[in-house]
């Protein structure tokens, strides 16, 4: 909302006695504040909601968070952006459409619609479903807050879906990313017959969640096995992405990418590196770069990098080889 629609809502909640207006409301102006740095002033208007019982809560993630020490979430510094990932013509436009409409947020309330912010990524290992969600972030100017299931996932009844509630309570006053990696941890389908009660109702307050969740907070999900998410957890997503393995002629502009970083001539074109190279993600072309890079760095100022080079492929060629 702008900022007058905000003190509308504001006087109308306290008018009316509205308490969920009011939250809403105060969650929002709180998100805006903490957007122009100025978190002191966020952080009063958390911890004056009155009454409402989460207040508490909230404050009590942000200083666990803070300190680093049994917290609900842990922040990334961003430093990706789309541009330095190597994403299909299909996931790029999507993604570049939803930072669109995240800048604009303002115009488009102006008329009525919500922004779009919640994604869900799909794919294999090291495809770069955690590396979409650092530059979707990056684009937006925004903290990535990372969630960390060893502290949300407990063994009593309930356990869970209260830590999932406090979590949510602190997001709400933040414009961020939240990520769920490995999300079909949590989203398991609640008609697979070997999961327990327990886990049924922590899915349910998890949708339950996410669905209250105000659009300042873009929520993106990662999971490796979409057959196990639960189908309702689908329709929560407005944006829903699958990234596949590299194409030959994306592993070819990631060296032509590698090439310009070294400035120098690889010895070996693109094009004949991407084809002799197994690499079946993303993930493992960063590790190969990284390897010829380091090998170089150390090699000059007398390094012959076609080499180095063909050295690295000799060798992946039998991790490959082991692995299979």
């Amino acid at each position: 909302m702008s900022r007058a629609d905000l003190l509308v809502s504001l006087v109308k909640a306290g008018s009316q006695g509205d308490q969920q207006l009011l939250r809403t409301t105060v969650e929002a102006m709180a998100a805006e504040e903490r957007a122009k740095h100025h978190h002191q002033l966020a952080d009063r208007l958390v911890q004056n909601l009155g009454s409402a019982k989460s207040s508490p809560r909230s404050v009590e993630v942000v200083r666990s968070f803070d300190g680093g020490h049994g917290g609900l979430l842990y922040e990334v510094d961003p430093r990706r952006t789309l541009d330095s990932l190597l994403l299909n013509e299909t996931v790029l436009t999507a993604c570049r459409e939803l930072v669109e409409e995240q800048h604009r947020k303002d115009l488009l309330r102006s008329y009525g619609v919500e922004p779009r912010h919640r994604v869900l990524l799909s794919g294999a290992p090291g495809n770069g479903k955690t590396s979409l969600a650092e530059a979707l972030a990056a684009e937006l100017m925004v903290p990535l807050f990372v969630v960390r299931y060893e502290a949300v996932i407990g063994s009593f009844l309930g356990e869970t879906s209260g830590r999932l509630k406090r979590l949510f309570d602190f997001v709400r006053t933040h414009q961020c990313v939240l990520f769920f990696d490995e999300f079909d941890t949590l989203g398991k389908e609640r008609g697979d017959t070997h999961e327990t009660g327990e886990i049924k109702r922590v899915v349910s307050s998890l949708l339950l969640q996410i669905d209250a969740l105000p659009s300042h907070v873009v929520v993106v999900t990662a999971t490796n096995h979409a057959e196990l998410l639960d189908r309702a957890v689908w329709r929560r997503f407005q944006l829903r992405l699958a990234l596949p393995e590299p194409t030959v002629a994306q592993k070819e502009e990631w060296f032509v990418r590698l090439q310009k970083r070294l400035d120098a001539p690889l010895g070996i074109t693109p094009k004949t590196l991407a084809s002799k190279l197994k690499a079946s993600s993303f993930s493992d072309l960063e590790q190969f770069c990284e390897d010829i890079q380091r090998r170089y760095v150390l090699a000059l100022p007398a390094a012959n990098l076609k080499r180095i080079i063909v050295e690295r492929l000799k060798q992946w060629q039998t991790r490959f080889t082991i692995d299979q």
